[in-house]
């Protein structure tokens, strides 16, 4: 049975992902890319279909046979182990994790090497006395349903002794077009349908295992240098994150509360400063921990965008349920546009305008095509045929079926993806990101594309299977894109056609603010003519309709706190009334809602009130640092993909708000 979402940790090479248990087992691992078929696909079924186990031998979760001591102690009396430790190094996903038994304490290093290779390396360090290492390697292709065929080779002959060199040999496993090498001393032996061994460790000792993906057609690649790769790896991602720590880094990206109006968000504090207008005050305790959660939502969501073609997608992983036992499962290795958008802002805002300009260059190739076949989501590449079918023969993450593949959102009509779009563009052109050939004819396609869709109903930003309305959120989203486009020729001397834009955007506020808005509730409702209210309306005044502190976007806050919220600070999305999304049931708490709620009190002036807000998210992090989609408060647990790059830009988001508040 897979472990607790909470229990794993992200490992990435930004090209794919491995998911990575708390008991030392590899559950999940899509090769070569985040949306290809899974080797390891435990996650999702059993042990059977796919896993890499390496741990102690007396875990808990070691197989009974592996946990009999040596010398023929029974299971009883063997020694146990536990994790005492786990933790991301150096700002990176080099994930350390210590165990100890009653004979001695061991440390486990897992990471993915940035080389432009698809492999795991796993190191195993003696630290304290002797540690018996237990070791799992089922491998499989195609969501676990191929068993590939396994062909182990021992290493050339030593020349002192005769005897194959054990430090060459190696067991690749081959299915049609893909294979897999495992290296390591010892290779596991054969069993059955699984490799499976143990080999003891003691203190100062060091052992490296290696798992790397390969064409078939192709010879296995070379063994690594693990020294130097590990080296290589840290030393990247802590390149990575100089610029974010460097007190000179770019201001944030300027906001708008009005139709052409513009501020500036204030200067993030240094590292280690107070709050603004708190000099020589009692700093905050929890300065630092949001500055070092800050830190780890972008890493995520650097390490969850593809190096080759700036692709960000929604997460690692397919069909973790919303909610367990549910039919709420979906496949989110794949990049929605406004996901994308949304990212160009936080990277643009940290300083990391390369990444910035990769993902915009993404979101242009995407969207390349006639505004009337524009999707919400798409493949890693830019790919649109993102068909969704189910996974049969696997059971599903705690029997939550069914398990899909592909994103049937691709075919949806959701208008609010045009707004992001145009209000992300709008926003890099006020840092200095000039416009080509490709990119402003582009926008006023979409422009043109945004008049067409006023007043139509969609599926909305929740992509909705109970039928179309219209939203609320994507009209107004319609809105700012219209009034993007006017800042683009009356701002930066863009050419084209402010004046008709003028009058769209005029209307169509006024449409919203007939239908949108109901001035009994003191608050923007969620669909034209409707009471009820969804989180969505919570981005009204980020893109400045409204000012945050505007009277009716703090009612609007209000009734979608006691409509949505919960005793523990968190929200809903929307309450799922008379089947409005199609699917039996509610599901849990949003925690990407949370966070716009969060922020939407702290620029309105409440800080307080959006630090609690934002305290109870982070309080459900798990131990690295990772956020889900979803959080179950009734079993207190997480639900829905994982990690979420929605939920970790909104963390950014609301930091950002809260210490320049």
């Amino acid at each position: 049975m897979a472990s607790h979402i909470e229990d794993y940790a992200l490992l990435s090479d930004m090209s794919t992902a491995a998911l990575v248990s708390r008991d030392g087992s590899v559950d999940w691992f899509c090769t070569p890319r985040f949306d290809a078929e899974a080797a390891f696909a435990a996650l999702l079924g059993t042990p059977d279909h796919g896993r890499w186990l390496l741990a102690p031998a007396a875990s808990a979760f070691a197989p009974a046979v592996a946990q009999a001591a040596p010398g023929g102690a029974s299971g009883q009396d063997a020694p146990r182990a536990e994790v005492v430790e786990r933790f991301y190094g150096e700002n990176s996903f080099v994930l350390h994790t210590v165990w100890t038994t009653d004979t001695g304490s061991v440390r486990v290093t897992d990471f993915m090497p940035l080389n432009g290779r698809t492999e795991i390396v796993r190191r195993v360090e003696g630290l304290i006395g002797e540690v018996t290492m237990h070791q799992e390697l089922q491998l499989r292709f195609n969501y676990g349903r191929t068993h590939p065929w396994m062909t182990r080779y021992d290493g050339a002959p030593d020349p002192a002794t005769g005897l194959p060199d054990p430090a060459e040999a190696m067991l690749v496993a081959m299915a049609g077009p893909d294979a897999l090498v495992f290296r390591g001393d010892p290779v596991p032996e054969e069993g059955d349908r699984c490799h499976a061994g143990q080999f003891q460790i003691a203190a100062g000792q060091i052992r490296d295992f290696t798992l790397t993906y390969f064409p078939s057609h192709r010879n296995p690649p070379a063994p690594l240098d693990v020294n130097d790769t590990l080296h290589r790896t840290v030393a990247h991602w802590s390149e990575w994150t100089q610029l974010w720590d460097d007190p000179s880094a770019p201001t944030p990206v300027p906001t708008t509360t009005a139709p052409l109006a513009t501020t500036t968000m204030p200067v993030l504090p240094a590292d280690g400063a107070a709050y603004p207008g708190t000099e020589g005050a009692e700093r905050d305790p929890r300065l630092q921990d949001y500055r070092d959660a800050r830190l780890r939502s972008l890493l995520v969501i650097r390490a969850l965008m593809n190096r080759e073609t700036g692709g960000l997608i929604a997460a690692p992983t397919t069909s973790l349920p919303e909610v367990l036992g549910g039919q709420r499962n979906w496949d989110h290795r794949f990049c929605w546009l406004r996901d994308v958008a949304q990212a160009v802002d936080v990277a643009a805002t940290h300083g990391h305008e390369r990444e910035a300009a990769q993902l915009r260059n993404w979101l242009l190739r995407a969207i390349a095509n006639d505004p009337s076949e524009l999707h919400n989501v798409y493949g890693v590449a830019g790919e649109s045929d993102e068909l969704e079918r189910t996974v049969d023969f696997l059971p599903g993450y705690e029997s939550s079926r069914p398990v899909r593949r592909g994103n049937g959102a691709a075919e949806q009509l959701q208008g609010d993806a045009m707004g992001q779009l145009m209000v992300t563009f709008e926003r890099l052109r006020g840092l200095g990101f000039a416009e080509d050939h490709l990119s402003w004819p582009l926008q006023q396609a979409l422009l043109r594309a945004a008049v067409a869709h006023v007043g139509e109903e969609d599926q909305g930003i929740w992509e909705m299977h109970g039928g179309t309305h219209v939203y609320t959120h994507s009209q107004v989203m319609l809105w700012a894109a219209l009034d993007a486009g006017v800042r683009a020729v009356r701002v930066h001397g863009l050419a084209g056609d402010d004046a008709a834009w003028v009058a769209a955007r005029d209307r169509l506020a006024q449409q919203i603010w007939e239908y949108g808005y109901d001035a009994e509730l003191n608050s923007f409702v969620q669909v034209y003519g409707g009471t009820e209210v969804d989180s969505s309306l919570l981005n009204i005044a980020q893109v400045g309709f409204v000012a945050f502190d505007d009277p009716r976007m703090l009612g609007t806050a209000e009734r979608i706190e006691q409509e949505l919220g919960t005793e523990a600070g968190l929200i809903y999305r929307y309450r799922n009334a008379d089947g409005l999304d199609g699917i039996e049931g509610q599901d849990n708490p949003h925690l990407a809602s949370s966070l716009w709620l969060a922020q939407q009190h702290i620029r309105s002036g409440r800080t307080e009130r959006g630090r609690l807000i934002l305290d109870a998210v982070l309080d459900r992090a798990n131990d690295v640092g990772l956020l889900s989609t979803e959080y179950s408060l009734r079993r207190s647990r997480m639900t829905g993909n994982f990690p979420q790059s929605l939920a970790h830009i909104a963390l950014v988001d609301a930091i950002d708000a809260l210490l320049g508040a």
